[in-house]
Order: C-alpha cells, then structure tokens, then sequence
C-alpha cells in the first residue's frame, strides 16, 4: 500500500492490545513502536517522527490528556487518535479540545480503527504542504521531512523544530535564548548548552565533509542559518 513506510507511535498500557494494534497495523506495512506509560510515550513522540500517534487515555506516570497537551505545546502536529474505555462526552471533549484530532472508544472493531487512521493520515496529506527552501536545504513542515543536495536527512523532532527556527529566520542571528524558548519552550531551566549540541547534531547530517557549515556560530551571540553557503 501507498502507507506501506509510515511511522506509528501506540501509546497503550495494555501490553496486549497494544501488541494486537501493532500486529494489525503492521500486516497493513505500517512501522509501529509502542509504549506502555504516558512519561515514555511523550519521550518518544518528543524525539522521533511519526506519522500517527494512537494514544490511550488512561495512562500510568502520565494521563493521555496531559501527554496530548504536551505534544502539541511542542509544535508537533502529527496526527493523534485517543483510544478510551470510559464513557460519556466529557473526555471526548477535553481529548479533542487537548489537541486530538479523533477520538474512539474501546472496545472497538479492528477494521474500525484501520479506517480512522487511514483517514487522518488522509486529512493531514491534504493539508497545505509548507516547504522552506534555503540553498540545497528543504524542510517541509508538513511532512516534517528535511533534504541536503538531495539526500534525505534523518532528524529527530527537537533536531527538526530547531532546524525549523533557524531556516524560518534565515541570514538573521538567533540567540540561544529564542531558540530555548521556540523549542524547548519558556519555561526551560535546564543547560543552555543543549542548543550548542542540538546545533552540532544538524551539522553532521546537513553538511557536507570539508563544506563549510550552514550553520554559522556567532560567539557570544548565537547562530545564524546562512543562505550564502
């Protein structure tokens, strides 16, 4: 099938359904991880890219309506379907007004649940494809895939937002503290030197060997994505 590479997080406490949702995802070519806790399953879509999170509501270490809320705050628009056993509208309303973009109820039937992710990954392949082209660097917004001379390049999403600032604000000079707070968000109160490493993980999938960077460091200030090189 045309979905036959797309990325599938299963955010689900119950290891066997979780494990049914990946068998039956997986017949159908889709790549499925899974996690079993709401505090791994944000890890995870925080630091990798997928094309459809199915997330359970009701979740150890961290509630699906939480993790919802964060994923979004994020700036990570990847299609999310929440799964619950509860009843009633009110968690339909506070999943979707958390970011969801459907909402389905256990127990459900399997076609059922193939046909809605089918039909949001067809929703969002019709949104507005938004690319940002600078030099021999493209990044879509929308498909969240990113290009150098024409080779695709691996990023995770906290390497992509990050990307995403400076090639959003080309030739200009970003300090360490805007990009902290566009991607880690205002709140941070970790190492400002994590933009420095971050920076230094784009460089080695972007650049070329012995290619001066794209990624200019302006000492004391911050860093500038340069459309002169």
């Amino acid at each position: 099938m045309s979905d036959a590479a797309r990325r599938v997080l299963v955010v689900e406490d119950d290891e066997a359904l979780a494990r049914a949702i990946a068998d039956l995802l997986g017949d159908e070519g889709f790549h499925v991880e899974m996690r079993h806790d709401g505090f791994s399953g944000l890890a995870a879509a925080l630091e990798s890219s997928y094309d459809v999170i199915v997330l359970d509501l009701m979740l150890p270490r961290r509630n699906g309506f939480s993790v919802c809320m964060d994923i979004r705050e994020a700036g990570i628009h990847t299609p999310l379907l929440i799964l619950t056993a509860k009843n009633g509208d009110l968690d339909e309303i506070e999943g979707l007004d958390s970011g969801a973009d459907d909402f389905l109820r256990k127990p459900f039937e399997w076609p059922v649940l193939l046909a809605r992710i089918n039909a949001l990954l067809r929703r969002f392949d019709r949104g507005q494809s938004r690319k940002i082209a600078v030099g021999d660097v493209v990044l879509d917004t929308i498909s969240r895939q990113v290009s150098a001379t024409g080779v695709e390049a691996k990023l995770t999403s906290r390497e992509f937002r990050v990307l995403e600032y400076l090639m959003e604000n080309v030739d200009r000079t970003v300090t360490k503290n805007e990009i902290l707070a566009v991607v880690w968000g205002p709140e941070f109160d970790g190492d400002p030197n994590v933009v420095e490493v971050y920076v230094g993980y784009l460089r080695r999938k972007l650049d070329l060997k012995g290619a001066a960077s794209k990624i200019k460091t302006i000492r004391s200030v911050g860093y500038v994505f340069s459309s002169g090189v």
